[in-house]
């Protein structure tokens, strides 16, 4: 199971969704995009203030959904 967090801004998310997300559930949280009704500008300023560990930044906002995909990182050539 997954949850997608699209749909809200951040600030609107209840205090369980945060805790959950920074702990039991931090590899099951995926970014969703809401635009064009919230810009990605306010959603990530809106994600950034609500709590969320800056741990799982990065796991929300795109490792989880390249696990879930099935992509591995790309590597840079030189």
């Amino acid at each position: 199971m997954w949850i997608d967090l699209s749909g809200w801004s951040p600030k609107y998310f209840p205090p369980q969704l945060v805790q959950y997300a920074n702990t039991l559930l931090k590899d099951r949280m995926l970014f969703g995009s809401d635009y064009p009704l919230i810009t990605p500008e306010r959603w990530m300023k809106d994600f950034g203030e609500a709590g969320f560990k800056p741990a799982v930044h990065e796991l929300i906002l795109k490792k989880n959904a390249m696990r879930l995909l099935g992509l591995g990182e790309v590597q840079a050539t030189a």
